[in-house]
């Protein structure tokens, strides 16, 4: 996982980007996460400034069988309001004008690009660990997915699949189905949808370092994201495999939780997978060891293709796409 640093870009940090005869030099970023989540979830701005409100059908009303001249009470389904919030992310490029015109005043716009590509990174890797793991407790962000299915007796138990593990090297399977009326992303109402980028150029600003107090020229820029995740049915809408035991899959032994049963129940758990988007998500660990534990089977294939889906080969699932997401991590605590 990416590092993100504290500090601001210095002219070694922009030479270190250019080959020995001052030009631009083939950059390798060797921290890029993979997180398809990003690529896949669907956006809609939501009916609130600061999120999304969903009206949740939680009971039926109730019918009576009857006889003949015998009364029939009035009754009435019920309705719940769910508000999701949105969080706010945002980071800050500041690099004096004398780093920025390293290699020359022609360089400036390539040498800015470089540390904006850096930040944009590191915002979508903010928000796809936001999407997994956003805390209640934790005003600034989103509650994510594996906050709203972390309980084996909670109100959506029967869309948590325990596979066994304990202590806190377990992973999970996340299997999502998207769309409009099952989990999507969300931005507020009056806002616009996806990364903003809002360039300052060059600006005065205030430094403590050298002589001590004093200002300086640099280039400054802004990147913002305004973003949510709503999540209208639940239960016909996620589902996740938790507490799989990454040191029992790696040792491949008798105690490895069999991961293409642990996804066929998870298809069983969504009430039809086929009327949405429906993917499953797991970190690159986990699938190569799905890939391992069906080339052991005694199924060969056990229901793993790899086909052209949007434009890309992707591993399938009984039809369904398997994403790699970095964000997923092998330290969650069991869930209980």
């Amino acid at each position: 996982m990416a590092t993100l640093g504290g500090r601001v870009p210095t002219i070694a940090d922009i030479t270190k980007t250019l080959a020995p005869d001052g030009s631009e030099a083939q950059i390798a970023y060797v921290l890029n996460e993979t997180n398809a989540i990003l690529d896949d979830i669907p956006w809609e701005e939501g009916n609130l400034l600061d999120g999304n409100r969903t009206s949740v059908n939680t009971a039926l009303p109730a019918v009576s069988a009857r006889t003949v001249n015998s009364g029939v009470n009035a009754t009435f389904g019920v309705f719940d309001q769910i508000d999701d919030a949105c969080a706010v992310f945002e980071s800050k490029s500041t690099i004096d004008r004398l780093v920025a015109e390293t290699g020359g005043k022609s360089m400036v716009e390539r040498n800015r690009a470089v540390h904006a590509r850096l930040h944009i990174q590191a915002m979508g890797e903010k928000l796809a660990d936001t999407l997994f793991y956003g805390s209640p407790s934790v005003p600034e962000e989103f509650v994510g997915i594996a906050n709203r299915l972390n309980s084996l007796s909670g109100v959506a138990a029967d869309n948590v699949i325990d596979c066994s593990g304990t202590g806190s090297d377990n992973t999970s399977i996340y299997g999502i189905k998207w769309g409009s009326n099952t989990v999507k992303g969300i931005y507020p109402k009056g806002t616009v949808g996806g990364l903003q980028r809002t360039d300052e150029g060059l600006v005065s600003v205030t430094t403590t370092a050298g002589l001590g107090t004093g200002t300086l020229l640099a280039y400054q820029e802004y990147f913002t994201w305004r973003c949510g995740l709503a999540v209208p049915n639940w239960a016909d809408g996620l589902v996740r495999a938790c507490n799989i035991d990454i040191s029992d899959v790696l040792a491949n032994g008798a105690s490895a939780a069999p991961l293409v049963d642990i996804m066929i129940s998870m298809l069983e758990a969504i009430g039809n997978p086929d009327s949405g988007r429906f993917v499953f998500y797991m970190n690159r660990t986990l699938r190569k060891m799905l890939r391992i534990q069906v080339k052991d089977g005694v199924q060969a294939g056990g229901g793993i293709t790899f086909e052209n889906f949007e434009g890309r080969r992707t591993m399938m699932f009984d039809g369904y796409p398997v994403r790699i997401c970095d964000a997923i991590t092998n330290t969650e605590t069991a869930v209980a």
